[in-house]
């Protein structure tokens, strides 16, 4: 097959894995990659520097300019049943079915025990786990029972949780590796979608998220091909030895209850038994031999962060957990990367970072970036009633007029009515927007269509008339007399 497309992050995972001194052999056996592509990433790894161990791995984007356009055709390989062309070309011309099975390529299926060195490899895997009752509210959960085995002295670590998801599946890593005291140079899995993406034979896809946490921990990973748990047939074992031996007969009252009684069955029972096939005590067998070779845990503790490919919708916001954060608008209905720590939440397009949040944790809950919204949505946020009526000050008294009495209508919102009419000031001054406004007080017509027809028609340059609507003023009967007294004055109190 030719012209096969990489991921970045599967590019890093090739050369971390040389980095950590693996032969393309031993590298195309894991399934991740053939030979001859291994040997091309070396080549592009070696001539930049890349493979000493004391510096960091380059960024994706450096990987995508040193990789861009490099693509290869694997040789093809001869059939296995080129030298009976002829006898198979009679038999199918006959009706013969099975040839497969006449040519005797189908033979009983054999095995053998897998060895491995001392800290060369741990086996992992998820489990059924005990129903326990949440002390809060009273429901009844399922749980699972994650086990971490080392290959070599089979002491494992085992943890009783709630979910399979991605975030669980490191954190319980993470905390196997400060249990062991350090960390095996391979990690053999199945196909858990919190672990690998997509199942294959030969060329399958770790999840971005469990990359990451291999390459900052430096351990390898090892998917078994799918549909073959026997190539990580101890940790099936101890699951079922948890499960047939520390599970029944005990009462949880919760997860971290249930946490710590396992956590003393695996120091007192189950790594003081003597295994059926090493005949020795696994706690015994770990000090011993495996801890020593295991490597040393980093300084800093890796940052756990898990990755997801999310859409932006049409409100600008994307989805995560039940909570909402903005991305830029020109990105709307597109899919982009996300990446979660336990603070922050970053959204990438491709390569690109596009947008930074802190991370929610109530349901519902939105975050949002007021540059990532359209102009129109940031005009109707930032340009609220007390912007509207400061800026009409700024144009004049008939303006602010018109503002004010467009807010003082109790029955419909103006503001949009307002936000235009400010805006003619940008295209016409703010002297024609004062003498159009004191138009449309006199004929009280104060929308915004009509104040912006009295300025596109020419109409403010008129001079103003006599306003024909206007009430004939008071005769002197109504204005002055000898009872007469004005609104502004007390009443006075009754004698």
């Amino acid at each position: 097959m030719s012209n096969r497309r990489f991921e970045m992050y599967d590019d890093r995972q090739i050369i971390h894995r040389i980095r950590m001194g693996q032969t393309d052999r031993e590298i195309s056996r894991t399934g991740a990659v053939g030979r001859v592509k291994c040997s091309q990433i070396r080549a592009v790894a070696l001539e930049k520097g890349w493979l000493a161990s004391d510096r960091p791995l380059p960024d994706d984007t450096v990987l995508a300019e040193a990789f861009a356009g490099k693509t290869i055709d694997n040789p093809t390989h001869e059939s296995k049943c080129q030298d009976h062309e002829e006898q198979i070309k009679t038999w199918v011309e006959g009706g013969v079915r099975r040839l497969a099975q006449r040519l005797g390529y189908h033979e009983k299926p054999v095995s053998c025990v897998l060895h491995f060195d001392p800290g060369e490899a741990a086996q992992v895997d998820f489990g059924k786990g005990p129903d326990i009752q949440d002390v809060f509210s009273g429901v009844i959960h399922k749980t699972w029972i994650f086990v971490m085995t080392l290959c070599f002295s089979r002491h494992m670590y085992a943890e009783i949780v709630w979910d399979q998801k991605t975030a669980t599946w490191l954190s319980c890593h993470r905390r196997a590796f400060e249990f062991f005291g350090g960390i095996p140079r391979k990690i053999i899995i199945d196909n858990a979608k919190c672990a690998i993406t997509k199942a294959c034979y030969h060329d399958p896809e770790v999840q971005r998220s469990y990359g990451e946490l291999a390459e900052g921990y430096g351990f390898v990973i090892s998917p078994c091909p799918p549909r073959d748990p026997k190539k990580k047939g101890r940790v099936e074992s101890g699951v079922k030895y948890v499960k047939s031996n520390f599970v029944p007969l005990r009462t949880f009252r919760s997860v971290a209850d249930s946490n710590q009684q396992l956590l003393s069955w695996v120091m007192e029972t189950a790594g003081n038994r003597i295994h059926g096939t090493t005949r020795q005590k696994p706690l015994a067998l770990f000090a011993e031999s495996d801890k020593p070779f295991l490597k040393p845990l980093p300084d800093v503790p890796v940052e756990l962060s898990v990755w997801y490919g999310v859409k932006v919708h049409g409100n600008c916001h994307v989805q995560f957990e039940k909570c909402y954060y903005s991305a830029p608008y020109k990105l709307a209905h597109q899919r982009l990367w996300l990446k979660a720590t336990d603070s922050i939440v970053k959204l990438y397009d491709d390569l690109s970072l596009v947008a930074t949040h802190p991370r929610l944790c109530k349901p519902g809950s939105y975050s949002t970036i007021d540059e990532h919204m359209p102009p129109e949505a940031i005009a109707w946020k930032l340009q609220d009633t007390p912007w509207c009526l400061s800026q009409s000050q700024a144009v004049g008294v008939a303006c602010h007029e018109v503002i004010r009495k467009l807010f003082g209508d109790s029955v419909m919102d103006h503001l949009r009515a307002a936000q235009g009419i400010l805006r003619l000031s940008k295209k016409y001054g703010p002297v024609r927007l004062e003498r159009a406004c004191l138009r449309a007080l006199q004929f009280d017509n104060i929308k915004y269509i009509s104040i912006k027809n009295i300025l596109k028609r020419g109409i403010d340059q008129l001079p103003l008339e006599p306003n024909l609507f206007s009430p004939p003023p008071l005769s002197e009967a109504y204005t002055s007399g000898r009872f007469l007294r004005l609104h502004s004055e007390e009443r006075r109190p009754a004698l």
